[in-house]
Formats: C-alpha cells, structure tokens, sequence
C-alpha cells in the first residue's frame, strides 16, 4: 500500500510539474516612458516586425521625451504601436481601402499616426495608434527615431489639432520636434515656398522637398521668436476653431505674413 501510494504521489507529482511548465507565464509589462506612458505593441509582420518593433521600443523614450519637452504632457497615456506585414496592409490602415488600391502612393511613407475618431471641440482622439510599414526596418537608427518622433508628436497633438489644419505647419512643426537641425555642409536650399497639400502627397523627391520647406520654416520660428511661440502659432493656425495663418502669424509673433515670409529668405542668408 505504501508502495502504491508513493508511486501516486509521485505521479501527481510529475503531472503537476507538467502542467505548470505547460501553463503560459504572466504576460510582459508595458513599457512605461516618459510621463508614465505604457507603450504597446501590435505585430502583423512576422519575426521582421518583432525585430522592427524591438527597434521603436529602445528609442521611443528620446522620442517621448522631445514630444513632451515642446508639447507638454498633457495627452493620451498609452501608445499603440501596429507593425504590419505588406505594404498593401499598411496603405489599408494609413488611408483606407482606396489608399489599398494605390499603394504606390505610400510607398515612400515608413510609419503613420492615425485615429477612428477626432473630436477636437471635446480633446478627444479614439483609436489612436502609429503604424509602421514593413520597409521601416531598413531604416537606420537615427531615421528611424526622426520617423517615431515625427509621429508621436502628430499622435500627442491630435486632440488638439483641427481636421482642416494647415498641413505645412502640421508636418514643419512635427518635423521641427523630431529631426535635428542640419549642419552648414546640408546642401543647397529648398525653394522659398510654403508647400500645399498636393506637394506633400507626392511620392518621392517633391514630397521629401515640400517636407523640408515646412521643416525649415518652423526651425526659422522656432530661432528668432523661440520655441513657445511656434507652438502658440500651432495652437493658433491649427487648433479647434483656428484662425487662418494670415491672421495668427500677426497675432502670435507681431509681423505679418508677407514680412514673415521675407525674414525666412533673409534668415537663409
């Protein structure tokens, strides 16, 4: 009898070790950043979007952290971040079926911020979250940070930002957040130009300068009014209820657009 229960025992002892090697371990905490931020993460690309989304998470907190320093802290506590596994599927979450149909249109975009539902008038965004093409992988460690940082910030502000904003400011702002300022040797000027919403949805090199246009007249607010005023100019050009940017360029820094525009071309040298 002793015997048997012995052998019972360790029977149950066996399956018991069994059944808790089987059993599937506590599921790993969020990443927490910034102003207790929990980021998390949605992958739809295979063991390349696992190794993409390690890559985000080891440098989201430089990207929240220059979001809060210009934007503040006051916006959603937790980041989804969706890795996708074809460029078809990433058009699809980035514009829609009809982006899907002509995915070419995005085939120079790595990443997206996009939202279900904007209500502004109530500072509220659902179903937020930033979205990475399968492409974003090649990108090097610094391009890739610009892209999350550029994001992130579209991410923070959109409660706040208005559906009819003016794009180049939108983008020139996020860009001034994300990238750094270029040394002397960056190249030749863009043409002096605010660019237009069909400049910044062409693919290639006519996106990437209407991009650095926008850019640059942000870095040119940020230098010579300083970095508060380019964000009371977003709130003001781009926030619920916004006035035209003709209206709050001289209500926020004093000068009207005309001139303004004229002491970028200066400010170029």
């Amino acid at each position: 009898m002793r015997r048997l229960l012995a052998a019972l025992l360790a029977t149950e002892l066996v399956a018991a070790a069994v059944l808790i090697a089987a059993a599937p371990g506590p599921a790993d905490a969020p990443l927490v950043v910034g102003d207790h931020r929990s980021v998390v993460t949605e992958n739809h690309g295979g063991p390349r979007g696992d190794a993409l989304l390690a890559r985000v998470e080891a440098n989201i907190g430089d990207a929240v952290e220059a979001v809060e320093a210009f934007w503040g802290t006051d916006w959603a506590h937790r980041i989804p971040l969706l890795a996708t596994g074809s460029d078809r599927q990433f058009a699809a979450v980035a514009g829609g079926d009809a982006a899907a149909a002509d995915a070419a249109q995005w085939s120079d975009v790595a990443a997206v911020a996009v939202a279900d539902r904007v209500d502004p008038e109530r500072r509220l965004a659902t179903g937020q979250r930033i979205v990475f093409a399968p492409g974003a992988d090649a990108m090097s460690t610094p391009a890739l940070r610009i892209v999350l940082t550029h994001e992130l910030f579209h991410f923070a502000a959109r409660a706040d930002t208005a559906i009819d904003a003016p794009r180049w400011l939108t983008e020139g702002v996020a860009d001034f957040v994300a990238r750094p300022a270029p040394d002397s040797a960056s190249g030749p000027a863009a043409p002096l130009a605010l660019p237009s919403d069909a400049d910044l949805d062409a693919p290639g090199p006519r996106r990437a300068q209407a991009y650095d246009r926008a850019w640059e007249f942000a870095r040119f607010v940020a230098d010579r009014f300083g970095a508060a005023k380019l964000r009371e100019l977003y709130a003001s050009a781009c926030g619920p209820g916004h006035v035209e940017p003709a209206v709050a360029v001289p209500l926020v820094l004093g000068v009207d657009l005309p001139d303004l525009l004229a002491r970028w071309q200066q400010w170029r040298g």
